[in-house]
């Protein structure tokens, strides 16, 4: 036991005197630089500019025609005769502009401009729900290092304490005041409180690490403290979040916005049923150069078409269509149901944090002064050894509790904001 003791006592020197050179953040920094490493916030905003894109032809394609330039140089052998001067040629050059304007396409380009109307807005709301996502993620691990730093102060007290009360009961054994189990059992207990701080200084290490990677450090990061205060009220009604949530929330905003693009897309598969109507504009150049002069010829084309049957293809793609639109549908109407479970749980899951929290600091005050009387107690002879050690282990529960405690309220909090879709206290993240 004195070995072990010897070396934990070292070990703990050790990774006291421990340069720390990790670097302090901020959690509104950590919040800004994880969200933009995260792989899929990176894609949610990929997936918008897409959305941009596909807005953008869908309106350029009621002004503007395609267009396409093309040009090729051939060595014929043997060789071929200019069909313009009948005379032998070793290089004929073509060179093709291709303009094409589809006058009909049975409401296929409104159909479209619908959906990526409808599919732009759901990127938006992606994006949203992917900022939100990641930066759950980024708090419960900015968390986790404040959580870990208290606890491994907290294993640190109690450390202290054990060392504090076996001077205490060593003297007390000497004296004759207490018999030699005494010293033997709080010996047993600095032993257990140096390996919890062992453990908690791990976790720390830990934690630090994976903030690191979270925010793009090479190394550990550390998180600067945060405002200890009690946790606010939340500054609307259960019915007013639930309502908020339903119209801005942004996971019901890409639901909505996925039915709507599902919709214009099986209206766009309907558009196959009609006659389509073409406007081509054509211009044809030869030569035995590489810019054609020798021989232009320039025509416009109008062609109307009626597909009739295609060995099904058409309706196989209807129905893929029609699928899509009520899988989509079915989605978000299982939204709007889920709506009022979600927020009621993330709601009330708060408000019991925050009253689990105040419970939790009334249990410490009362632990600290039920061993500040059992100290005394023993210190006068008036207890027994297991009386102090159960008051230190209930102040020790008491600590560890009152911090997990506040930081489960704050990662209750982070969960609501992530139904909004806002930060619901941006000063205190400021703090």
């Amino acid at each position: 036991m004195l070995a072990l003791l010897a070396a934990l006592q070292l070990q703990l020197q050790v990774t006291a005197t421990a340069p720390d050179s990790a670097p302090t953040v901020t959690l509104s920094e950590a919040l800004r630089r994880a969200t933009g490493l995260d792989p899929n916030y990176v894609a949610a905003v990929g997936q918008v500019d897409n959305a941009v894109w596909a807005r953008r032809s869908a309106f350029a394609v009621f002004v503007l025609p395609s267009v396409s330039l093309s040009s090729d140089i051939a060595r014929p052998n043997p060789q071929s005769v200019n069909f313009v001067t009948f005379q032998p040629v070793r290089t004929q050059v073509t060179a093709q502009l291709t303009a094409r304007y589809d006058l009909f396409t049975g409401g296929q380009k409104l159909a479209e401009l619908a959906r990526s109307g409808a599919a732009l807005e759901g990127a938006h709301a992606g994006e949203l729900v992917a900022r939100f996502a990641a930066a759950l993620l980024t708090e419960f691990e900015y968390y986790a290092v404040l959580a870990s730093q208290e606890l491994e102060r907290v294993a640190r007290e109690r450390v202290r304490r054990a060392e504090e009360q076996l001077a205490v009961a060593r003297a007390r054994v000497v004296s004759g005041a207490a018999v030699q189990t005494d010293s033997l059992q709080l010996r047993l207990e600095l032993t257990r409180a140096r390996v919890g701080q062992l453990q908690q200084q791990s976790a720390l290490r830990i934690a630090r690490l994976e903030l690191g990677r979270r925010v793009g450090a090479t190394g550990p990061a550390d998180a600067a403290p945060l405002d200890t205060a009690s946790a606010s009220e939340l500054p609307f009604t259960l019915a007013a979040a639930i309502a908020q949530a339903a119209t801005q929330g942004p996971q019901y905003r890409v639901a909505r916005a996925n039915e709507r693009a599902a919709g214009a897309a099986f209206r766009a598969q309907l558009g196959t049923y009609l006659p389509r109507a073409t406007l081509t504009f054509n211009a044809l150049a030869f030569d035995t150069l590489f810019f054609p002069s020798d021989f232009k010829r320039t025509t416009f084309t109008l062609s109307l078409s009626f597909p009739l049957w295609d060995n099904g293809q058409r309706e196989i793609a209807l129905s893929q269509a029609r699928v899509k639109r009520e899988v989509a549908r079915a989605i978000r109407q299982d939204m709007d149901r889920a709506v009022q479970h979600d927020v009621t749980a993330a709601y009330d899951g708060y408000v019991t944090a925050r009253a689990s929290a105040e419970l939790a600091a009334e249990g410490r005050r009362v632990a600290r002064e039920n061993f500040r009387v059992q100290q005394s107690r023993y210190g006068a002879g008036a207890t027994t050894i297991l009386d102090l050690l159960t008051a230190q282990s209930d102040l020790d529960d008491a600590e560890a509790a009152l911090v997990q405690a506040r930081y489960a309220t704050r990662l209750a909090l982070a969960g609501l904001e992530n139904i909004l879709g806002r930060r619901l206290f941006p000063e205190r993240d400021q703090q």
